[in-house]
């Protein structure tokens, strides 16, 4: 066959249209969403928020490609609620989740209720490939299973948490592949990890939710040779393993990192909690220069890491200090994928117009906390809490006695150092008032606190 420069032509057209048209359907495509959480990590302990002795270069990076949050907090001083208000964009309390979910019969009926619509029904019910790996802890009975909650898939643990390495079947708490009960001798934050990357690659062809919820670096501190020996000058050896975990998580986001189209894919990293640097389960975490531990409503439990990355959407490097919380991940990541919530009513708030100048001022003008008699609220720039160190363990308790109560101005006092309830009455009566209001809008909690259950 002879070959002519018309029909040379021709073809030239014709692959300059298919490549526009991949390139307008690159541009057109859903983005993926991935949500990398981290369990009980402190609030310093990544190399944006000063950490010296602990390098996290995959965490930074995100940082460094994206934004990070100054004022970022999530809606449980513990680990349940917080991951309850994430897939459901409310605050936890709305609907009797407010304790953390135990082993103990008495919780075996216990988990997000089946009536609230998760983040990963919605994204399914568009299209979406969905998979949670890691931990679950929002309800081991049939019907709270992750894949009986929109997901498509999951690897994992039902419970609050796992050993790392675990070569013979955990009867309490077994890992599952799916629905059936499976051992693990590997380092199970490498298997996480690894477990991303293989259903990135599977799923390249269609918009994937992918939520990667690690179990580092709550306790029990394990950690193998290859991890620990990154960290010979490291003295006090709580610290030493934290550090390795921590290190290899951080490996681990790379690996999940590396493997995502980045021209295609929105990303949120953030801590479940503040690291337990005083309360039960302590791991070696630091939470400087913010007061408190996990379990408290102090900026310590409360106040975490956060970090928003979408390529081309949000400009790289942007540091935001308005306060936003982690209820704000659903609608913001339904915005991206396009997805109408309808009247839903939500405490999130999509993030997104704010993060690209569309809109101006905060996301939220307010705040709320309350883990049974444990309580704060943040206006503005002043906080109003409770604490006491078995309130955690208490039935919510009203606002009656509020020579108890502690304000702190956050702009001036990060620390939560100068208690300045004495010197304001006013403001301690104004934000009693507003937490007073919104708490009448919550549910009883459907379950106690683990602490105070037997076998827990």
């Amino acid at each position: 066959m002879k070959y002519t420069s018309r029909m040379f032509s021709a073809a030239a057209v014709a692959l300059g249209l298919l490549f526009c048209h991949l390139q307008a359907d690159a541009q057109t495509r859903r983005p993926n969403i991935v949500i990398i959480v981290a369990d009980d990590m402190g609030y310093a302990d990544i190399g944006v928020h000063g950490s010296k002795d602990i390098p996290t270069p995959n965490i930074d990076s995100l940082a460094k490609a994206g934004v990070r949050f100054t004022d970022a907090y999530v809606s449980g001083p513990y680990c349940s609620p917080t991951r309850a208000g994430l897939l459901t964009g409310k605050y936890p309390q709305r609907f009797g989740h407010e304790y953390n979910i135990g082993i103990a019969p008495a919780h075996a009926d216990a988990g997000l209720p089946v009536n609230e619509t998760t983040m990963a029904d919605r994204l399914r019910a568009a299209g979406y490939r969905t998979a949670v790996f890691g931990k679950w802890h929002l309800g081991s009975a049939p019907r709270f299973h992750p894949m009986e909650r929109g997901f498509d898939e999951f690897f994992g643990f039902l419970h609050g948490a796992h050993e790392y390495m675990t070569p013979t079947p955990n009867e309490v708490n077994p890992l599952y592949d799916g629905k059936k009960t499976v051992t693990e001798p590997a380092y199970l934050t490498d298997v996480l990890a690894d477990r991303a990357v293989d259903f990135i690659n599977r799923h390249r062809m269609q918009p994937f939710f992918l939520y990667l919820a690690f179990n580092a670096v709550h306790v029990p501190l394990q950690a193998t040779d290859k991890y620990m020996n990154r960290f010979p000058n490291i003295a006090d050896n709580d610290r030493r393993i934290y550090a390795a975990m921590l290190s290899a998580m951080d490996d681990g986001i790379g690996k999940t990192l590396a493997a995502l189209d980045h021209d295609n894919t929105i990303i949120f990293f953030f801590s479940d909690n503040g690291g337990p640097t005083i309360v039960g389960g302590v791991n070696g975490s630091s939470n400087v220069p913010l007061k408190g531990s996990k379990r408290m409503t102090y900026e310590g439990g409360i106040r975490v890491p956060f970090i928003v990355k979408w390529k081309g959407r949000l400009a790289p490097g942007t540091i935001y200090s308005q306060p936003v919380i982690q209820l704000d991940v659903l609608p913001t990541a339904l915005a991206a994928a396009g997805v109408k919530l309808g009247h839903v009513n939500l405490d999130g708030v999509n993030l997104l117009p704010f993060l690209t100048g569309d809109r101006k001022g905060g996301p939220h003008e307010i705040l709320y906390w309350r883990l049974g008699a444990l309580m704060a609220i943040r206006k503005g720039d002043w906080k109003l809490l409770r604490m006491s160190d078995t309130g955690f363990k208490e039935d919510p308790t009203p606002l009656t006695d509020l020579s108890k109560l502690e304000l702190y101005n956050l702009k001036d006092d990060i620390s939560e150092t100068n208690n300045r309830a004495a010197a304001q009455p006013k403001k301690v009566r104004e934000l009693a008032d507003d937490w007073t209001r919104w708490t009448k809008g919550l549910s009883m909690p459907l379950w106690p606190d683990p602490r105070r259950t037997p076998g827990s």
